[in-house]
């Protein structure tokens, strides 16, 4: 027993600092040098369909993370390309990086802070 208490920190530790290396977070100064510089690249927005309404990065991507088929949609995506991936506040963008790391997709950026974010500076 005081075995298992001893290496389940370790494991914990090690579960979290996987989950952080699976994506980058950038702001949006970071997130726009990787558009502006680097090839085949996607900006991938997870928002709503109302929240894209209201604005959207152009050329963006839109597959709506909550959509139930949010899987079944991004396993068509190549998985070679680097993903900078946004929502509105840069907490779904979080969990739709992890889902895609867990699909085979290694290039991938969060935007640190989201849309609201990259509008208030433009």
């Amino acid at each position: 027993m005081k075995i298992l208490f001893s290496i389940l920190p370790l494991l914990l530790f090690a579960t979290f600092a996987n989950a952080q290396s699976i994506f980058k977070d950038l702001d949006v100064a970071g997130f726009k040098q990787i558009m502006n510089t680097e090839k085949n690249v996607v900006v991938l927005d997870v928002r709503t369909p109302q929240e894209t309404a209201q604005g959207v990065i152009k050329g963006a991507v839109e597959i709506n993370l909550y959509d139930p088929e949010f899987e079944q949609k991004i396993q068509q995506l190549d998985k070679s390309k680097t993903y900078l991936v946004y929502c509105r506040s840069g907490k779904r963008s979080v969990s739709a990086c992890n889902v895609m790391a867990k699909n085979g997709f290694s290039k991938l950026y969060n935007l640190k802070g989201g849309y609201n974010s990259w509008s208030s500076n433009r």
